[in-house]
């Protein structure tokens, strides 16, 4: 165990709170400091940005290779009612099931690695045992036989870890979504996209596809190893702390977008960071995508003086394609202006952390 992480962000209990309604999401001071700030310099441009996904600096949000934190119980919680509402937002190829059980294996031995005092996976052959303290779940049933669940592997696991996860089959030489369970997406759609190859559902993206990004991210991740998984960050800005803005739903957070007034930035925007990160799977040969969210408002950002020098500054310098896609147009500059008032104009030290 990591004494510095059991001190710093160990979480022992769950906020009650709402991505919704009353909107009561908040951060700790501690989980402030967790968050995967995405900017290393005073700019912003699209890249591959890929590196090894490997145990990072103890108490961030790097520290485990699955991460959960104190939202963990409410963003279950909202998961659950996203699905209630809208079952879409779980699909699976019937090709991909040797694939769900390779995710269910790995998404269950990094929580209870990481997480002991939260996770138990019990092994006996194939007869195992899953214990979820947090959600209240003692589960045993028999590793390949999907009788032995009370859902498909991947739909079982999907609702007890956080973040969004797709499923990649690798095929004539291209990656193709195939299964995913997505419920906090930033404005995109698993229905409108399963079964799409990596270059049909990232086109909508600017800039990047000229730049040749996706080319080399793609012929990257064909040739990415088992037990090698590498990760990234992606970033936009939400309206109020809503992890649901998919398209489906447009009409309930698109018009957050007009609310935003010079007095209410710091409590309204919110920071929305992806921390990405992909594993090759051992019997499928698949690509497990976990997409795992994070969102502080602005308020919460300004507390870390080096991120509120540097996210105006950054925001200043977007260009207007990168900003239009992210859906920033109609609200930047109002928020540039609320965090100037938080940079003295020193320069700001390399990397992601704080000082």
């Amino acid at each position: 165990m990591d004494t510095a992480y059991s001190a710093t962000h160990r979480p022992e209990t769950f906020r009650e709170e709402t991505f919704r309604g009353d909107f009561s999401y908040a951060n700790s001071p501690e989980n402030i400091r967790h968050f995967p700030f995405p900017f290393h310099e005073d700019h912003y441009r699209y890249s591959v940005n890929i590196e090894p996904h490997v145990p990072g600096l103890p108490g961030s949000a790097f520290e485990h290779l699955i991460d959960v934190d104190e939202h963990y119980v409410a963003e279950m919680a909202d998961r659950a009612q996203v699905l209630a509402e809208d079952p879409l937002r779980y699909q699976a190829l019937p090709h991909m099931m040797l694939a769900q059980w390779d995710t269910l294996e790995l998404l269950m031995e990094e929580q209870a690695r990481a997480y002991p005092h939260l996770f138990t996976l019990t092994r006996n052959g194939d007869q195992w045992r899953w214990i979820n303290r947090p959600l209240g779940i003692d589960d045993t049933f028999t590793f390949g036989d999907r009788s032995t669940l009370p859902r498909e592997p991947l739909d079982y696991i999907c609702r007890q870890t956080q973040g969004d996860i797709a499923l990649m089959d690798q095929r004539d030489g291209n990656l193709w979504m195939d299964a995913g369970m997505i419920t906090a997406q930033a404005d995109w759609s698993l229905d409108f996209d399963v079964g799409m190859n990596f270059h049909e559902w990232h086109a909508p993206v600017p800039l990047a596809p000229q730049m040749g990004v996706f080319d080399r991210a793609l012929k990257y991740l064909l040739n990415l190893q088992l037990g090698k998984p590498v990760r990234r960050l992606n970033w936009t800005m939400t309206i109020n702390p809503r992890l649901d803005t998919s398209p489906e739903n447009y009409p309930k957070w698109g018009p957050d977008r007009t609310t935003v007034t010079p007095e209410n930035v710091g409590q309204k925007v919110h920071l929305r960071v992806e921390l990405q990160s992909l594993w090759r799977l051992p019997r499928s040969n698949g690509m497990l995508f976990v997409i795992r969210g994070y969102m502080m408002r602005m308020d919460e950002v300004v507390t870390v003086p080096k991120w509120g020098r540097r996210l105006p500054r950054v925001l200043e310098t977007l260009p207007e394609e990168l900003a239009t896609y992210k859906g920033l147009s109609r609200y930047r500059q109002t928020t540039i202006d609320w965090l100037k008032r938080h940079d003295d104009g020193a320069p700001t030290s390399p990397g992601i952390f704080p000082d």
